[in-house]
């Protein structure tokens, strides 16, 4: 029987796991680290005395294969938010000015038409803008088709793009930020809702998975680093893990889903996207409890924080594009960012305990001039596919691209176990 190594457990490997177990092909998940997750992993913090989040992940309702991967592991009641899709913003450099964007159900998008629904000072002309947006070329970027001197523009589309792409909207691309709208605001409130892991990211979007798979009886090892994938005849004929020799059958096949500096460490030759800029996440542990069940979620504008994220007595925070917040102390980033919180949450605690994370290397570059440095999921070498958010998916480097990632290699494998068809 046909085995299939999938090499890395993060999202995209588990998802092409659990696409082949669901399909009763045989799997083995080769994962360096001592547990799941890859960039979507969470850990019990020591300082703060409770589990948190390498980093905030946002995902919306429209997400189709984010919410079919957690129908499949039974997790989709783990996400919280809203009860109704609404994006809560401030400005924090504008006296504290508040606004809340709620668009209706449905695609005619009334919604723009309606004072208090959207972004003050904006028109419904700036909202019909970002059809200029849709009919966007690959090369262009964000800012170059959007006014940025739009109020729309600060109050919603530049949050929205630094949030999904991890660039400033200068840099960002339009081909991109593209899929984006039309998967989830364009297809009116049920598809844009806002939703974030309730407890934390492993318990809703990790742990659930492991299990799906050990109950199908997948093979997973950790702590098992693959060294070199060793090739004969244009085929991946074994690995070379730890200080193991994993040898292939001439029916096997190998899904490679780990990050693209890995990816071209053991595949010479292979083009990849170049690094793209650091996100930074704080978070903070008030010694009182702020939020009951569910989750709060705030856009800041002006500020140096971006999105604030509330659990019980959690505040987590996130900084996009955070090349210069990289570079400073931890202690500064959280007192500046502390600062923000409070306008945001009307809060007049003191700088509470905190834990700042910073990931520098946590999206490929999503520029107009780096979409021909991603790989498509299918390789010269006949048995081996590629799956990760850094591959041509057609979408940002997200939760929702990994996972489509993991599928595609998988549908890829399944279609060569088949073979041709006479």
């Amino acid at each position: 029987m046909a085995r299939t190594y999938v090499v890395g457990a993060g999202l995209a490997g588990l998802s092409a796991a659990l696409e082949l177990s669901r399909d009763g092909h045989a799997v083995t998940v080769i994962e360096a680290t001592r547990r799941a997750g890859g960039r979507c992993r969470s850990y019990h913090d020591e300082t703060l005395g409770c589990v948190i989040d390498n980093g905030n992940h946002l995902v919306m309702s429209g997400n189709r294969a984010t919410m079919a991967y957690l129908d499949e592991i039974g997790a989709r009641n783990r996400l919280a938010g809203p009860p109704q899709t609404a994006y809560s913003f401030v400005d924090v450099a504008r006296g504290g000015r508040r606004w809340t964007v709620r668009p209706n159900a449905g695609w005619l998008p009334w919604w723009i038409f309606v004072r208090g629904r959207g972004v003050p000072d904006a028109s419904p002309k700036s909202y019909l803008s970002v059809l200029s947006l849709l009919r966007a070329g690959t090369g262009q970027a964000v800012a170059e088709v959007l006014d940025p001197d739009d109020p729309l523009f600060r109050g919603l589309w530049e949050p929205l793009t630094v949030a999904a792409l991890n660039a400033r909207p200068e840099a960002a691309s339009a081909g991109l930020m593209k899929p984006v709208l039309l998967e989830t605001f364009a297809r009116g409130a049920k598809a844009c809702r806002p939703l974030i892991a309730a407890s934390s990211l492993a318990d809703t979007f990790i742990d659930p998975a492991v299990a799906t798979l050990e109950a199908r009886g997948a093979d997973i090892r950790f702590g098992l680093r693959v060294n070199a994938v060793q090739r004969q005849a244009g085929r991946v004929s074994g690995l070379a893990a730890g200080e193991e020799s994993i040898a292939f059958d001439e029916d096997d096949f190998i899904v490679l889903a780990v990050p693209p500096w890995d990816a071209s460490g053991l595949l010479p030759g292979l083009t990849t996207p170049p690094a793209g800029e650091p996100i930074v996440n704080v978070h903070y542990r008030l010694p009182r409890l702020l939020r009951q069940g569910g989750v709060d979620l705030v856009g800041i504008v002006g500020g140096t924080a971006q999105w604030v994220f509330v659990r019980s007595d959690v505040i987590s925070i996130t900084i996009s594009a955070a090349r210069d917040e990289s570079q400073l102390e931890a202690e500064d980033i959280a007192a500046r960012c502390w600062r923000d919180v409070q306008v945001a949450l009307g809060l007049d605690d003191p700088l509470p305990r905190f834990r700042v994370i910073k990931e520098k290397r946590a999206t490929p570059a999503q520029t107009p001039d780096t979409a021909a440095h991603r790989p498509d999921a299918e390789t010269v070498i006949a048995n081996l596919f590629l799956a990760g958010d850094w591959t041509d998916t057609g979408l940002p480097a997200t939760i929702e691209g990994a996972i489509r990632s993991g599928t595609r290699a998988a549908a890829l494998v399944s279609k060569a176990i088949r073979g041709p068809v006479k």
